[in-house]
């Protein structure tokens, strides 16, 4: 492990200046040589959408997303019963289908938006369009812009509010599209509009339906994933009106309701996986102020009156993701090995707030992780498409 990561480590410290200030941190010198050979190796992957997978038990059609709930088992007491709740355990026979289906999705299309960013190869963009015109475009196999079957829980419902988090797997395809439009990427404006139109209605839903109100209204990470979807969606669709009502509740509701004025995340904290829940968490709050910010990061170093901010926050976590040892609170029941990965916190943090510091640590840790669960909770994987 330890030759692991100072492998990870060297190659990226080249990029920075003498004096190693952030400002002269070379992201693109650092993503080349990863992004590259793993975008050429997704040239020929076939888009692959929810229409082609059966969801047995779905109580909607096959361009309907359906998944199920992560922490619910069959109640032995009451076989062919409702499920019961085991927080923090997921539970392996669970339908994953269609959200598998997303993640693959919410992987290829980034990096190969990124490859295209990096070499101006035009194979790189027509090979993300194919992905987008099949999940997005094309009648027989778009996803219906809506999330009403999303974490079920099997004899007790057909879809939750928190099952909106799914679709936080595509939040970075949404970055590429918006990188498409800005850069006029070959072959795109084909399916632009019907790429923005799909965008668009799923904002609505997000915006307007029970379920997406609702999420919008959880007080822990689900609030904060409801929040960066917005954002990024509404970026596509050019919303601005969804923009600066992002940027108020960022303010308002996410960072006093979630931050304490030390960093801490308290209700992350007390949760079965504290660790991982604070980390993702933290992802998400700074990629929101990241994205939302009028200028380069401002909002990560935007404090409350009484000092709670994103950057106290990852303050607080950084010393934990460079030596997990001093983690001084319970250790997460599942996947506690899988953490930390490269977390893009500290990437915004470090551009945000001039903090080198926090950016070797970014550059030491693994940017590419092969457990399912890890990846399921990383899902801000290419940082050169969030940079303006």
């Amino acid at each position: 492990m330890i030759a692991r990561r100072t492998l990870l480590a060297a190659a990226p410290l080249l990029a920075f200046p003498a004096g190693g200030r952030v400002s002269g941190f070379d992201l693109r010198a650092v993503e080349r040589p990863r992004v590259i050979p793993r975008a050429r190796a997704m040239l020929a992957e076939p888009p692959w959408t929810i229409a082609a997978i059966p969801a047995p038990r779905s109580p909607a059609g096959r361009q309907d997303y359906y998944s199920e709930g992560d922490y619910w088992w069959p109640d032995p007491a009451n076989p062919g019963g409702a499920y019961t709740r085991r927080d923090g355990r997921s539970n392996p026979d669970k339908f994953d289908g269609h959200r598998d289906a997303l993640i693959r999705f919410g992987r290829i299309v980034p990096m190969l938006a990124a490859a295209w960013e990096l070499t101006g190869e035009p194979r790189y963009a027509a090979a993300a369009i194919r992905h987008l015109r099949a999940w997005f475009v094309d009648p027989a196999s778009a996803m219906n812009p809506n999330l009403q079957h999303a974490q079920a829980i099997i004899g007790v419902n057909t879809g939750r509010a928190i099952g909106v988090i799914d679709t936080l797997q595509i939040v970075e395809v949404a970055r590429a599209a918006s990188l498409f439009a800005r850069r006029n990427a070959p072959g795109y404006s084909a399916i632009r509009t019907e790429v923005e139109r799909w965008f668009a209605r799923y904002l609505d839903w997000l915006t307007t339906s029970p379920f997406g109100t609702e999420e919008r209204d959880e007080k822990n990470n689900h609030g904060t994933c409801w929040l960066l979807q917005a954002a990024a969606f509404a970026a596509v669709a050019e919303r601005k009106d969804v923009l600066d009502f992002a940027r108020d509740r960022l303010k308002t509701v996410i960072i006093p309701g979630q931050i304490a004025p030390d960093g801490r995340q308290p209700l992350e904290l007390a949760r079965t996986k504290p660790y991982a829940y604070c980390l993702f968490n933290l992802d998400v709050l700074a990629a929101s102020a990241w994205l939302l910010s009028k200028a380069e990061g401002e909002l990560i170093g935007w404090r409350t009156a009484d000092g709670r901010s994103i950057g106290q926050a990852i303050a607080f976590m950084t010393p934990y993701i460079a030596d997990k040892s001093k983690w001084p609170y319970a250790k997460d029941i599942e996947y506690f090995d899988g953490f930390p990965v490269r977390h893009p916190a500290l990437l915004f943090g470090a551009r945000a707030l001039n903090r080198s510091g926090w950016l070797r640590v970014w550059t030491g840790l693994n940017p590419d992780p092969a457990i399912g669960e890890v990846i399921r909770n990383f899902p801000i994987r290419q940082p050169l498409l969030w940079m303006r």
